[in-house]
């Protein structure tokens, strides 16, 4: 136990030194400066004081390559303390450099933190965001797209452009002004408006006629699910959170809050300009923002009905079961099958999880199986590896999930080394759900309407299920999924729809194994910043 005592940054040997645990010599690294401002923006026509990264409203776009080791500075030079997480990274035996509050001290204003990551082992479509209350609400989110290595095929021929579409629910009220709402015990109102990159309409992607682009569309709102198609063209589905998929053709997609897509777009059409439409879904007013698609030798504006969305949920859950796994294709990995299939593995455990919507002490609370998350000081990642007490509780979420009225409480479940789990997300509730689990990702196994009983694993995928990090829940429905917990740390299981990740519905697992081995985890970073009863320890 111890006891308490984007433009390039050039660092020092002894940074690199600091690295080298990190990664192997012949890994390239990247380095970037972020300074997170306070700026005015008007994604609706009304100016609102957003969050800024280098001066830009969405944030600067990082492209890297598998296994590059990501160094990023990033200065707060706003009011209020920050953290950025990076949705669908899995942080490989790294989860001191997650991003959220469970594992981070915030940076406060005024100071800064370099966080320091590999893209180990993954290619695909991913996003960063501010995590820290609702400060995703104003702005600080961007895409990070991560290419193949040389020698690591993608299935398909490369594209003439590659396009990134943050496409997501929009408030004019500021992220303090929401995060109040929450606060005063309300749930947070319907949105506003519908973005696509930062803009209500009029964004333009331009092409050539008879050419083929990669449009990685991310779903980074708070809230609502978003049906995404173009005017008059096709789009190939190829790649979700980092999964080459059966390239299936559709005209319109569902993403779901938290979720990324990739599709192949071929301008087969006469040269024109189309609409790029998303709207929201599983919603009674319907929300749409708009972009153009323009052909190069285009001279005409786009013109005619906007596409329509797919309209009965149950659609919606026959389009998911299509999603499915490209066995065939290559991954970060040579031979990323082998003979350790999941739908062969005997599961260590199942949990079934319930979200509810509480009131405890007369304000709205948000939980799972009867437990509201409450966020301490001291960061449970700290807590754990300082043998500090009293910060959380283990193994306090009810398995399976009681009856009667919700508490609050700090609960970390506990889980060994290469477990094998089953997780059923059972939502009672007639909206839409959507899970993410941080430091993973997870084969989708199943989808269904009504209540989850075991009889329902006899129609799992077992075959050619897709994997990815964060899995709708339709209303009044269940989503099952099968993870392999093959990375060593404490790790945020969560709501993506923010305003209930924030007052509660969320917990954390803790991946261990009594041997300590950098090749299970690596140790607390030499710039670690400490907070609550962390302070003074070392």
């Amino acid at each position: 136990m111890r006891t308490p005592s984007s433009p390039p940054l050039v660092l020092g040997a002894m940074a690199f030194l600091a690295l080298a645990f990190v990664a192997t010599a012949e890994d390239p690294y990247r380095y970037f400066t972020w300074t997170v401002t306070h700026g005015p923006i008007s994604p609706l026509g009304v100016q609102q004081q957003g969050i800024l990264i280098n001066g830009q409203f969405p944030g600067p776009r990082i492209d890297c390559v598998t296994n590059d080791n990501m160094i990023v500075d990033v200065i707060n030079k706003i009011d209020e303390p920050i953290l950025i997480t990076w949705n669908g990274i899995k942080q490989r035996k790294n989860s001191w450099q997650d991003g959220v509050l469970g594992t981070n001290c915030p940076i406060p204003p005024g100071s800064n933190y370099t966080y320091k990551f590999q893209t180990k082992d993954q290619i695909g479509s991913f996003t960063y965001f501010l995590s820290t209350g609702m400060q995703r609400a104003a702005g600080g989110f961007g895409a990070l797209n991560v290419y193949q290595r040389p020698q690591i095929p993608v299935p398909y021929a490369k594209p003439d452009g590659d396009f990134s579409l943050l496409v997501g629910d929009w408030y004019k009220a500021g992220h303090k002004a929401l995060q109040q709402t929450l606060d005063s015990g309300r749930s947070l109102p319907f949105p506003d408006g519908l973005l696509i990159n930062g803009a209500q309409q009029f964004t333009s992607f331009s092409g050539d006629q008879r050419k083929t682009y990669l449009f990685r569309v991310s779903n980074v709102g708070l809230m609502t699910s978003i049906n995404f198609r173009i005017q008059g063209h096709q789009m190939k589905l190829v790649e979700v959170e980092g999964s080459h998929t059966l390239q299936n053709i559709y005209d319109s997609l569902d993403i779901h809050v938290g979720q990324s897509l990739a599709v192949l777009v071929t301008l087969d059409q006469p040269p024109k300009d189309y609409y790029i439409v998303t709207s929201t879904r599983f919603t009674r007013r319907v929300l749409t923002a708009t972009g153009v698609l323009h052909y190069s030798n285009s001279n005409s504006p786009p013109s005619g009905p906007l596409p329509p969305p797919l309209r009965n949920p149950h659609i919606s859950m026959r389009q998911a079961r299509t999603i499915r796994w490209n066995l065939t294709a290559s991954a970060a990995r040579p031979n990323p099958q082998g003979s350790y299939h999941y739908g062969t593995i005997t599961r260590t455990r199942s949990l079934v999880l319930k979200n509810s919507a509480p009131l405890i002490n007369g304000k709205q609370r948000y939980a799972v199986n009867g437990v509201s998350f409450v966020v301490p000081d001291t960061p449970l990642k700290l807590a754990d590896n300082f043998n500090i007490p009293g910060i959380f509780t283990w193994d306090s979420i009810p398995i399976p999930a009681p009856e009667g009225s919700a508490v609050l409480g700090t609960p970390v479940m506990r889980f060994n080394l290469h477990d094998f789990i089953e997780i059923v997300f059972q939502n009672t509730e007639d909206s839409m759900q959507s899970w993410h689990l941080d430091g993973y990702d997870f084969w989708v196994v199943g989808y269904g309407a009504g209540n989850w009983t075991e009889k329902f694993r006899r129609r799992y995928n077992l075959i050619d299920a897709v994997t990815r990090h964060t899995v709708q829940v339709y209303p009044k429905g269940w989503s099952a999924i099968f993870v392999s917990l093959d990375n060593q740390g404490m790790w945020n299981l969560r709501s993506a729809m923010w305003g209930r990740q924030y007052l509660g519905q969320q917990f954390y697992n803790r991946v261990w194994t009594l041997e300590k081995s950098f090749s299970n985890e690596y140790d607390i970073p030499s710039n670690a910043l400490r907070c609550g009863k962390a302070v003074g320890f070392r």
